[in-house]
């Protein structure tokens, strides 16, 4: 594995559309039901706005195009984390903006998808397309640096290599 080769941050191959999808919903607390339903390569001049593809009396989905994936060095961890899951994703960031959800930002880090879901942003997890596997494993595997091993702390230094217990007995 090397050290800190290669650049710090990288682009995809190729920029992604988002497809988002809103579900009409027969209940007395909502009308309505956002969420991302995948991510495709996107084939659009740059520029264009969002449009519907799909559209019916129960669900509308649209197509948001012109998202570049960013890889970050200190973001190998979580790269590696979601590569090697069962099922890897990618994850959308998004947010309602007159009566529409429109996606804000995109990562393939366990962490960041994390640290949004925190924040109490709106998250969704997609699948990851396939091509995209083994190029995020190499950034990963060049820049991934696991974290120092943490020393043992004693209770003093008359302890040491010894667990001491509350009760006082080793």
């Amino acid at each position: 594995m090397a050290e800190n080769s290669g650049p710090r941050t990288v682009l995809a191959p190729y920029s992604l559309a988002v497809i988002m999808e809103r579900v009409r919903l027969a209940d007395r607390w909502a009308t309505e039901r956002w969420e991302a339903k995948g991510v495709v390569r996107d084939e659009a001049p740059a520029g264009t706005a969002g449009r519907v593809i799909v559209e019916d009396e129960r669900l509308t989905q649209m197509l948001f195009p012109g998202f570049l994936l960013k890889l970050h060095a200190d973001e190998a961890e979580g790269y590696l984390y979601n590569i090697t899951s069962p099922s890897p994703k990618v994850f959308v960031m998004w947010r309602m903006e007159d009566g529409t959800a429109r996606p804000e930002s995109l990562s393939v880090s366990y962490h960041e998808g994390a640290r949004w879901m925190d924040s109490e942003e709106c998250v969704g997890g997609v699948a990851l397309p396939p091509d995209l596997l083994a190029w995020i494993g190499e950034f990963a595997a060049a820049h991934y640096q696991p974290a120092p091993k943490k020393k043992v702390r004693y209770a003093s230094s008359k302890d040491k290599g010894v667990a001491s217990r509350r009760d006082g007995s080793a």
